[in-house]
């Protein structure tokens, strides 16, 4: 299976918040493979995925966040134009909803999907390799 764990952490969306949450990750040795930052008004959404996903919600929770757990799926996309699309398309052609994408290292693109195993089947068979978290965790 190729799921990999993101992190949501939920934050005030006030200045020094997200400086906080990496900064205690770094000082604990967990490295940041993604993230992605959404706001609204009072709050925010910090995103991650990192080498570490357990150690991290541990450290966070601890650290008194609010932090939720969700399988992604993460791509290596082929670096050619319309590679992203060429995905994307597989995924919502099928009806899976694709709620946000971010990217990671180099081509690696995290995908939150409506339904994480529906995806994995569909894009199993195509010209798209699928990440791990070992993976993730190895880089």
């Amino acid at each position: 299976m190729s799921k990999v764990r993101q992190l949501s952490v939920f934050i005030e969306n006030k200045a020094g918040r997200v400086s906080e949450v990496t900064a205690a990750l770094g000082e604990a040795g967990i490295n940041i493979r993604g993230f992605s930052v959404s706001d609204t008004a009072d709050y925010g959404i910090l995103r991650l995925v990192v080498d570490d996903p357990d150690r991290a919600r541990t450290l966070l929770k601890a650290t008194g966040f609010t932090v939720k757990d969700t399988d992604v799926i993460c791509i290596d996309l082929p670096d050619v134009p319309g590679g992203l699309a060429g995905v994307l398309k597989i995924v919502s052609d099928a009806g899976v909803n694709i709620e946000y994408v971010y990217s990671l290292i180099a081509t690696y693109v995290v995908l939150n999907v409506a339904d994480v195993e529906r995806a994995i089947t569909l894009l199993n068979d195509q010209p798209v390799r699928l990440v791990s978290q070992e993976e993730i965790s190895a880089v």
